[in-house]
């Protein structure tokens, strides 16, 4: 219920809700004329109330599943306490059959599922009371037509179903549409300011590449030093294409094609590259990656992607604990997991994985996770992250074989 932090809308659900507390307050004071004293009931029916004003009014503070059902199960003993302690009232008949509605407040479904199932039962038990013991005696107006009281009321959780369920799917796909747009205009600012800064890095890179060729042709210098330097060349082409990489988030290059890469092949190197980086806080790296997954994909960017999933795994780790990168043939896709032992993250921190300037890092800026996201999605791969709060971190990159029937949306 993101939309009460908008102060136009915490305003209205204040006085919303202010205005039903003050309405079960009269139907608590008015109940005192009809009760003959203080009852069971009576008590049951003021702690409802209570209980159920005091919800509403702290509940955009405590936006969590386990406090909705609170409200809902609290909703529930409101009414039917209602139906059950005045009889003579009809009309709690109508807001029994209200109740699931009360899930439409929180844009819930599991919640609105949990609320139409529990109602329906609560409701045949409701109508096994009135026909088997109370037969028309307090109930005249059930039991004069029960069937048809019945089947009126299972209709009205019918057409709630309906309501809830069509209003909830037009507004996920309002949401989603807005998080597109959202991501396209993040996009956009992004694509400008990677080409305003691209001249600016490459041109130290340029200088410092240009002076590593020139001591690698140096005869001064002996054959294990040279491959050194050639390795920090390979290193900065690699600089070269991440920064390409960058101008092509919202503008993917098209002559770009994908490669058979082994992806064994392509994890040992990334890891050769990390392993120094894991020594300094003495964590471990294992590679667990069988032979024969092969997949389409461009090798510089698979490059990018493992890495950038791997130094994140690392840093996340706690010290000395290892971390574990698994690759292996899962039917027709080839799946790859990375997994540490850190601190592990929330469901809301997940869900914001992959956002511009989003970063659980102290000095991130979540441009490299946004990266990989593009780079998976762009071979119409998938990336999904399993994680628990001082557990750990589980990604699975899954692509397709290259013995499956690929198709490269480049």
């Amino acid at each position: 219920m993101k939309e009460l932090y908008s102060q136009v809308n915490r305003k209205t659900y204040y006085i919303s809700m202010l205005t039903l507390i003050a309405l079960m307050l009269s139907g608590l004071i008015l109940s005192t004329t009809e009760l003959s004293g203080i009852t069971v009931g009576y008590v049951i029916h003021f702690f409802c109330v209570a209980i159920l004003a005091v919800c509403l009014l702290i509940y955009p503070k405590h936006e969590t599943y386990v406090f909705r059902k609170i409200i809902i199960l609290f909703g529930f003993a409101y009414f039917y306490t209602l139906f059950f302690l005045y009889p003579e009232t009809w009309t709690t008949y109508i807001l029994i059959c209200l109740i699931p509605s009360l899930a439409i407040l929180f844009f819930d479904l599991k919640l609105f599922y949990f609320s139409i199932i529990l109602n329906g039962f609560l409701i045949l038990i409701t109508f096994g009371y009135i026909i088997l013991i109370d037969q028309g005696n307090i109930y005249s107006y059930l039991h004069h037509d029960i069937l048809g009281n019945l089947i009126n009321i299972i209709a009205s959780q019918i057409l709630l179903f309906l309501i809830f369920h069509l209003s909830f799917s037009r507004m996920k796909k309002q949401q989603l549409y807005h998080e597109q747009l959202q991501q396209s205009e993040r996009l956009k600012m992004i694509a400008h300011l990677t080409a305003a800064v691209a001249h600016e890095i490459r041109n130290p890179v340029t200088v410092v590449r240009g002076f590593l060729q020139l001591y690698r042709e140096d005869p001064a210098f002996d054959d294990p030093v040279k491959n050194k330097f050639k390795l920090m060349i390979d290193e900065l082409n690699t600089v070269e294409q991440i920064t390409s990489q960058f101008l092509t988030l919202s503008k993917p290059n098209k002559d770009q094609k994908p490669e058979k890469v082994n992806v064994n092949d392509a994890l040992q190197s990334v890891t050769g590259l990390v392993r120094s980086y894991a020594m300094l806080s003495d964590n471990q790296m294992h590679i667990e990656a069988e032979e024969g997954c092969f997949i389409f994909i461009n090798p510089i960017e698979f490059k990018q992607l493992m890495m950038n999933l791997i130094k994140n795994a690392l840093e996340a780790s706690n010290m000395g604990k290892p971390v574990t990168v698994i690759a292996k043939r899962n039917q027709h896709y080839i799946e790859i997991k990375i997994m540490d032992e850190g601190s592990g993250m929330s469901e809301d921190e997940v869900k914001s994985l992959g956002t511009p300037f989003y970063s659980l890092k102290s000095n991130g800026t979540g441009l490299g996770l946004m990266i990989c996201f593009n780079i998976v999605e762009k071979y119409d791969g998938e990336i999904n992250y399993e994680s628990i709060k001082g557990v750990g971190t589980t990604v699975t990159v899954r692509f397709l074989a290259t013995d499956g029937a690929f198709v490269s949306s480049t």
